[in-house]
């Protein structure tokens, strides 16, 4: 399993950045003088519970951005000091995306793409979640530009995490991104993607566009 966050320098210069990319201000000291390790991108974790949304809200309306992070002590702090998905009610979602991407099918980062997921027994998420996360900040996955984020959604008898991606036509990336991710897991059950449009469309049973 992926064990460790390998960092990578942001890119230099003024050339235009990918979503969430950090400017590289070679200033890798944090207040007080501590050295800090920081990530190519920086994220932003969102948490949503539509179960406490009232009937009168519009969906989406109840989810919010938590932090925004950009180096590793960052992330530890973060995430030594949330809920992990076993300790979550039932229905409710934690998100990390790169930053300035929402958690929606609306944004168009995400408008085109789909996503892969894998789904557990409940309480059984949370190394899931873990090493899924230091993949996407460490860049593990080769075409870690295709990715918008991930998501663990608790439900009342499984649990589920699933890495949201750019475009669903590139199928060179998206079966990359599903192979790498089961071998950063060592997860050997087949996985499937389905397309954000085709899940719109679809009442229920949304039909895998890949399998990995």
């Amino acid at each position: 399993m992926a064990e460790g966050t390998e960092t990578r320098p942001a890119s230099a210069g003024s050339e235009e950045r990918e979503e969430g990319e950090i400017a590289d201000d070679d200033d890798s000291s944090a207040p007080g003088g501590a050295l800090t390790h920081p990530l190519e991108h920086a994220w932003t974790f969102w948490f949503d519970n539509p179960r406490g949304q009232s009937r009168q809200e519009a969906w989406g309306s109840t989810i919010h951005p938590i932090h925004t992070l950009s180096t590793v002590e960052d992330f530890w702090s973060l995430y030594n000091n949330i809920h992990h998905p076993s300790k979550l009610g039932v229905g409710a979602d934690l998100h990390c995306f790169k930053n300035k991407i929402e958690p929606k099918w609306e944004d168009p980062i995400c408008a085109n793409g789909g996503k892969w997921t894998i789904s557990c027994g409940r309480g059984k998420s949370d190394m899931l979640w873990l090493y899924t996360l230091l993949a996407l900040i460490g860049e593990q996955f080769d075409f870690g530009d295709e990715i918008c984020g991930v998501v663990v959604s608790v439900r009342g008898k499984q649990e589920r995490v699933a890495i949201w991606t750019k475009n669903a036509s590139n199928e060179a990336a998206q079966i990359s991104i599903g192979k790498q991710w089961k071998e950063f897991l060592e997860y050997n059950d087949s996985i499937g993607f389905i397309v954000h449009e085709d899940a719109k469309k679809a009442e229920k049973g949304t039909k895998n566009h890949y399998t990995a």
